[in-house]
């Protein structure tokens, strides 16, 4: 089974059920992840993986730490199958590792996953940071009051948003340019 085949699978059988809202916002994240093809090469299907599994660590089945992106990323490490960078992609969505500072788990998210390269690291802030939870599309500003106005500002949710927001946006300002420079435009 090709890697996307069995991410999407994955994917679906921890989040549909139990999460279908996050099952749905997983899938537009994939969605925005294809439409970043033109600059992706052969880190395409990676990223589309990633993309559908950055959330599985909600899934009550494996969570664990409370913190995502440690609990999705340990669960992906022990399948064997899958591909040691899509986990690193999980591991660090969307500035996850200031987020685990607010949680007090920095050190461990820092020394069991390394960081992935920068532009896929940037192309997953992109996709999860234009999607909103119901797998639409939306600005990166939305998408980050959205999440403060859902968790509180006074959350670690809300503290480790409002921190990595000039973050988000600048990512997301680096994969528009690289569209525009391939003359691909905005990502759909």
């Amino acid at each position: 089974m090709e890697l996307t085949e069995q991410a999407f699978a994955l994917s679906e059988s921890m989040l549909a059920e139990p999460l279908p809202r996050r099952w749905a916002h997983s899938l537009g994240v994939a969605k925005r992840a294809a439409a970043l093809r033109p600059i992706l090469g052969h880190d395409a299907d990676l990223l589309e993986a990633a993309a559908v599994l950055h959330d599985v660590g909600y899934s009550p089945s494996i969570a664990t730490t409370g913190f995502h992106p440690l609990d999705g990323a340990r669960f992906l490490r022990e399948q064997e199958s899958f591909d040691e960078r899509v986990v690193r992609l999980v591991a660090h969505h969307s500035c996850a590792l200031l987020e685990a500072e607010e949680r007090g788990l920095r050190d461990e998210l820092a020394t069991e996953f390394e960081l992935e390269r920068p532009e896929l690291v940037d192309a997953l802030i992109f996709c999860d940071m234009t999607t909103t939870p119901d797998g639409g599309h939306t600005a990166p500003a939305d998408r980050l009051n959205e999440i403060v106005a859902r968790y509180g500002p006074d959350t670690i949710v809300g503290r480790f948003i409002q921190r990595a927001a000039p973050e988000i946006h600048a990512a997301a300002s680096r994969v528009e340019q690289r569209m525009a420079a391939v003359g691909a435009g905005q990502p759909m």
